[in-house]
């Protein structure tokens, strides 16, 4: 398994998919259903998208674990990386949400699975934060690079830096926080629909960094080890070209080899050039995702990429330690205090 590519992922099969009104004030991506369409209508397509999204990475060697969400009031726990990270060591990250109505996608099952399945050790749990406003919204907020251990992060009310230092102390990451906008000055809602990082290839909209000097500081560590930095621009970012993500599949001879995830219309968005530079590293794997895409997220949100050593099959999980981060459990340095689960 490469380090910044999981072989494993966890997809949320939503009965009641539609866009939240929640979250439309600051997510300039997201759109209303087509006029005439109703909600039955909007969810069932969305439900077919996401098992096309399923069987596509299950046939690129993926392996994919799917929850099924029958519950109505959570139209957007399509998007699980809002609210999970798993990262190299153990560790699994639960994060605090900015849309009261999505707090309650965080699920114990899927924590329950990861600790059956994979070798945790530790879960640091921030959603105790969100009382007091503070929120970082998982890998939507941070775009991270484990080879590198930086954390990407344009600053939102879904991206409090605070946070996002505790986050960098607790996991090892350093924190590279900028302001990024679109052309109308409009702050970028979630770091990852700008860009995302694979093993040898980036894609980032640069041009959306307005401060030139800490630009050419994000450009100069995306690319410090080496690794390609294929730039996009803004129109290109509208049609999702940068929330895309890479994965470790199989071929059928069970050979390793590297797929960059994103939808159909991220792809007919790209340059010739562009696609090329992508594919110099890994195979592009392209999903219609229309109905999804109208919530504001794309593949790459769908997706929570699992960083874990798996279990032999007959080997049963412990109980991990919980750090969990609020008032009643934090040193004098902000730190989560550990406590048995």
């Amino acid at each position: 398994m490469s380090a910044q590519a999981p072989s494993a992922v966890i997809l949320i099969r939503a009965d009641r998919f539609r866009p939240n009104p929640a979250t439309a004030a600051d997510n300039a991506f997201q759109a209303d259903a087509p006029a005439g369409q109703s909600e039955e209508e909007t969810a069932s397509r969305a439900q077919a998208e996401m098992d096309a999204v399923a069987d596509a990475l299950r046939g690129a060697g993926v392996r994919v674990h799917v929850f099924t969400d029958e519950d109505h009031t959570r139209p957007d726990s399509v998007f699980p990386n809002n609210w999970l990270s798993t990262h190299a060591g153990g560790n699994v990250a639960v994060y605090p949400m900015y849309a009261s109505n999505r707090r309650h996608e965080r699920r114990a099952d899927v924590l329950e699975m990861l600790k059956s399945d994979y070798r945790v050790q530790t879960i640091v749990d921030y959603s105790g934060l969100e009382p007091d406003g503070i929120f970082l919204e998982g890998t939507g907020a941070m775009v991270l690079d484990h080879i590198s251990r930086v954390a990407y992060t344009a600053r939102s009310h879904r991206a409090d830096t605070h946070v996002l230092e505790r986050f960098c102390t607790d996991f090892g990451y350093e924190p590279m926080a900028f302001d990024a906008v679109d052309s109308d000055g409009v702050p970028v809602y979630h770091t990852n629909v700008i860009g995302c990082v694979g093993t040898e290839v980036a894609l980032f909209a640069l041009e959306m960094i307005p401060d030139e000097r800490r630009r050419e500081q994000v450009r100069e560590r995306l690319s410090v080890n080496g690794r390609r930095v294929v730039q996009i621009t803004e129109e290109q970012v509208r049609e999702f070209a940068g929330n895309a993500v890479e994965l470790c599949g199989r071929t059928p001879d069970g050979r390793r080899r590297y797929v960059m995830v994103m939808s159909a219309r991220a792809l007919r968005s790209l340059r010739p050039d562009q696609v090329a530079a992508i594919e110099e590293s890994c195979t592009i794997l392209a999903i219609d995702i229309p109905t999804i895409e109208l919530a504001g997220g794309s593949v790459r949100c769908m997706i929570a990429g699992i960083h874990l050593d798996p279990r032999p099959a007959a080997e049963p999980g412990p109980s991990p330690a919980v750090a969990a981060i609020n008032e009643d459990a934090v040193t004098s340095d902000g730190r989560g205090v550990a406590q048995d689960d």
